[in-house]
C-alpha cells in the first residue's frame, strides 16, 4: 500500500468526512450566494472567469474587466478571490477523502482506484494556478498579455475538466455502491 493510500485510509472516518463536506459546502454556498453575487453585480451578467468551463480568451478578459470598472474589479479581488483561495483546499481534501470513503466501502481503496482520489486534488491545485492568473490579470489591467490570459485559462479548463471527471467517478462509485447494497438486503 502507497502513502497516499495509507494517508487516505487513515482519514476517512465518516464524522470528518462529513464535517470536511458541511465546512466545504457552507463556504461554496457562501462564494455562490453573497461573494459572486456581489462581484457579478458589476459584471452586466457577464460570468466571472472563475464560471466559464469552456475557458475565455483575451477578448472576453477585456471586455469582462472594462464592464466590471474600478470598483467590480476591487471587489473582484478583495472579495470574491480571498474566500476561493479557502475553497480550492477545502475542496480538494473534502472530495479525496469522500470518494476514498466511498471506495473503502467497496473494499477498493487499497487498489489501483486509490489513484481516483487524486483528481479533487488536480482541480484545487488548477483551482489555485487559476486565482493567482485572476489576481495577475486584475492587477495588471489594462495592460494584459495574451500569455497571461492563456495561461490562466488552461488552468481554468483544467479545473473544470478534473472537477467533471471527479464529479462523474463519484456518481459511478455511488451507483456501485447503491447496487451493492441493494444486492445485500
Amino acid at each position: 500500500m502507497n502513502r497516499f493510500t495509507k494517508i487516505l485510509e487513515k482519514n476517512t472516518s465518516g464524522k470528518k468526512v462529513l464535517g470536511l463536506f458541511i465546512l466545504t459546502n457552507v463556504v461554496y454556498l457562501f462564494m455562490l450566494f453573497v461573494t459572486i453575487p456581489k462581484t457579478m453585480g458589476f459584471s452586466s451578467g457577464m460570468k466571472l472567469l472563475d464560471m466559464l468551463p469552456t475557458g475565455y480568451n483575451q477578448d472576453y478578459v477585456n471586455e469582462l474587466f472594462k464592464t466590471l470598472g474600478k470598483n467590480g474589479r476591487e471587489i473582484y479581488l478583495t472579495n470574491q478571490i480571498p474566500v476561493d483561495m479557502i475553497y480550492p483546499l477545502l475542496f480538494g481534501l473534502t472530495y479525496s477523502l469522500l470518494l476514498a470513503y466511498f471506495l473503502k466501502k467497496l473494499n477498493k481503496l487499497k487498489s489501483p482506484f486509490s489513484h481516483l482520489c487524486i483528481l479533487p486534488i488536480i482541480a484545487g491545485i488548477a483551482d489555485y494556478l487559476e486565482n493567482i492568473g485572476i489576481i495577475t490579470m486584475l492587477n495588471s489591467y489594462p495592460d494584459l498579455t495574451k500569455t497571461m490570459v492563456n495561461t490562466t485559462n488552461i488552468f481554468s479548463i483544467i479545473k473544470s475538466t478534473s472537477t467533471s471527471v471527479f464529479f462523474i467517478t463519484l456518481i459511478v462509485i455511488l451507483i456501485i455502491l447503491g447496487i451493492k447494497f441493494t444486492k445485500k438486503k
